[in-house]
């Protein structure tokens, strides 16, 4: 039977050995008694490489699916689908063979129109409005660009096309009116009458040329109102203005030129100017190369009024490059009379400047022996005054005498500066000509080797002599000679 004492020391050794609920496992408690603790570097060399282990993993995975290039071909496909689903619209009015409206605005896809009306994919090009002014002639159509309009004529139908909904402009509603007018006139109403293609055409071209017309009068009075103030003042608003209207009647200019240089390409194609009987070609007639007559009419009156603009507008180009030039001239005149200007100041300063030399040179306080004459401030002064007056004079003729511009030498032409040519070849160069001595009036020219006072003198005794002879003559009753043949017979006395 166990003793108190013994029951005692066993109770403590139970508490000891028992876990408490509060107490934490020896391996969370620890960090040296566990095994699975790592250190610091350890923890991140493992993890560097556990990295890579995965991206190399990753690297050889074998794909997913097999590519045999049915993926790359229905993306294609999608993108060929989405492509035909976004093809660009062109919107136009359609006119039927008695000149109704048909068609207001209506919507059609280039393929659409394409198949409907025998036209290639690279005409619908033409009717971009980024393009060149141009007359397109297809066997059933007639494509027309030019200026705002863009049509479509065939044989009983007209289109006019709209691609950036210009269909509330002025000009097309114009164009629109008297084409549905040109239209709705029968063959049988006037003698001579136009076939329809022939009165689309005619619509389309009076609807540019009175576009023409408008625009270049509205350009046209504000350029001639600048010119016009440019020659009263010349003032730095006038010119920019000038500027900013020379440049609009330059496009303007541009614009005409094109439209008359697409009708006179039309005009000397004589196959497509017999292609435009598009009525008669969906009869079955067909015209010879030089059977048109009709066309060529019509295309070469309109033609005319074209060429009257561009030429119109070339005169007015004209004007504005003859009035810079002069007002280039009178600016360069103004700025040489400055230069001028300030070249006789500095001439009158260099003459006060050498006058003041000779009165700073008596200002020194040393002895010139002229302090007790009576004369000597007065002779000092006249001195100054006078060499003032000499250097200024002497300037000023100088100015003067480089003012005179000339185009031949003062000594006249071969004078004493074509004395000094080398030779070539042991003997004196031959003397050039001047330009003004083969003139009308020959008898005005300088001869080599003469002067100006000379050339004067030997003009004088020419005139003199011929008048004389002319006395003479009338004296005696005798027809007189013209007065080339009496100087030239002068000169040879």
């Amino acid at each position: 039977m166990p003793t108190r004492g013994t029951v005692r020391c066993r109770a403590s050794l139970a508490q000891r050995s028992s876990p408490s609920p509060f107490s934490l496992p020896n391996a969370q408690f620890s960090r040296a008694s566990s095994t699975k603790s790592k250190s610091l570097w350890r923890r991140l060399f493992d993890f560097k490489r556990n990295k890579a282990a995965e991206s190399k993993s990753y690297l050889r995975q074998p794909p997913a699916l097999i590519n045999d290039g049915t993926e790359g071909s229905f993306n294609i496909g999608r993108g060929l689908v989405a492509k035909a689903s976004n093809e660009p619209r062109l919107r136009c009015t359609e006119f039927d063979s008695t000149g109704n409206v048909t068609l207001v605005n209506g919507e059609f896809k280039k393929s659409e129109l394409i198949a409907k009306y025998g036209l290639l994919p690279r005409d619908l090009r033409k009717i971009d409005s980024s393009t060149l002014p141009h007359i397109l002639v297809r066997p059933r159509a007639i494509l027309i660009n030019l200026l705002h309009l863009r049509v479509l004529i065939k044989a009983d139908r007209v289109l006019v096309f709209d691609a950036y909904g210009s269909t509330d402009s002025y000009m097309q509603s114009l164009f629109v009116y008297d084409l549905e007018g040109k239209l709705q006139q029968k063959q049988g109403q006037t003698t001579g009458a136009l076939p329809y293609e022939f009165r689309a055409l005619e619509a389309v071209l009076i609807s540019v040329t009175s576009g023409l017309e408008e625009e270049f009068n509205g350009v046209r009075d504000p350029v001639v109102s600048v010119l016009r103030a440019l020659e009263e003042d010349i003032d730095r608003d006038k010119l920019r203005h000038l500027l900013i209207y020379s440049k609009k009647l330059g496009t303007f200019e541009q614009k005409a030129r094109l439209v008359r240089d697409a009708i006179d390409d039309l005009l000397e194609a004589d196959d497509d100017l017999a292609a435009m009987y598009l009525t008669e070609n969906s009869q079955g007639v067909r015209r010879e190369e030089h059977e048109h007559q009709e066309v060529e009419m019509l295309l070469e009156s309109y033609h005319k009024v074209c060429d009257e603009i561009v030429q119109a507008s070339g005169n007015l180009v004209t004007g504005i490059r003859n009035t810079e030039e002069v007002v280039k001239a009178i600016l360069d005149a103004n700025r040489n009379s400055l230069m001028l200007l300030d070249l006789k100041f500095s001439i009158g300063t260099l003459g006060l400047a050498t006058g003041t030399l000779f009165s700073a040179l008596y200002g020194m306080n040393l002895k010139n022996f002229i302090e007790e004459s009576d004369l000597g401030f007065g002779a000092v002064s006249v001195t100054c005054f006078a060499i003032t007056i000499v250097v200024c004079a002497y300037g000023l003729a100088k100015l003067r005498k480089l003012q005179r511009v000339r185009m031949w030498g003062e000594s006249g032409v071969g004078g004493a500066s074509m004395v000094s040519l080398p030779t070539r070849g042991g003997a004196l160069a031959s003397h050039r000509p001047n330009w003004r001595a083969d003139t009308v009036e020959p008898v005005w020219g300088s001869l080599p080797g003469e002067g100006r006072v000379e050339r004067i003198k030997r003009i004088k005794d020419n005139a003199a002599a011929a008048a004389a002879r002319s006395a003479t003559l009338k004296a005696a009753n005798v027809p007189p000679t013209s007065s080339g043949d009496a100087t030239k017979q002068s000169e040879s006395s």
